[in-house]
């Protein structure tokens, strides 16, 4: 019988490389209200726990017509776009002729601390957010959050 030793090596590291991946398809994502959050919005984490020091992944699904007031968070984000269309306005007052819309596929680069607010304008959208932990959420004004009508 012939081996070819060097098949056999590769084939090993092959194997090997697909046990340390970690995969998560749609179908795995648990959806759940987020208490920053208006209640209708969901989020799901894919990575990491955004309440955790480190790197996070989650995703943000809003319903058209919902909005998130003028906000910021302390870390840097990247907002990509997976579905809808992701509205995003820039500054500490909710301003809808400021929104930008970004289409699927597109990415956001949103240094920390800056004030913006988000728009599900015309339909539901859903973003992958990935920064590093923990994440932080102040609005502009406290009867924005939700948290405070707790």
């Amino acid at each position: 019988m012939n081996v070819n030793h060097a098949q056999f090596a590769s084939a090993n590291r092959d194997r090997a490389a697909v046990a340390v991946l970690k995969s998560i398809r749609p179908d795995d994502l648990d959806w759940k209200p987020f208490a920053a959050f208006p209640p209708i919005a969901r989020l799901a984490v894919v990575l990491g726990h955004p309440t955790e020091h480190g790197l996070y992944v989650v995703r943000v699904k809003l319903p058209g017509g919902a909005q998130l007031m003028p906000h910021r968070h302390p870390e840097n984000r990247i907002y990509t776009v997976m579905s809808g269309t992701f509205y995003i306005g820039v500054g500490p007052q909710f301003d809808a002729e400021a929104l930008t819309a970004y289409p699927p596929g597109s990415v956001v680069l949103l240094p920390g601390n800056t004030w913006h607010f988000h728009w599900a304008r015309s339909g539901e959208y859903v973003t992958q957010v990935m920064g590093i932990g923990p994440l932080g959420m102040e609005y502009v004004n406290l009867h924005d959050d939700p948290r405070a009508r707790q």
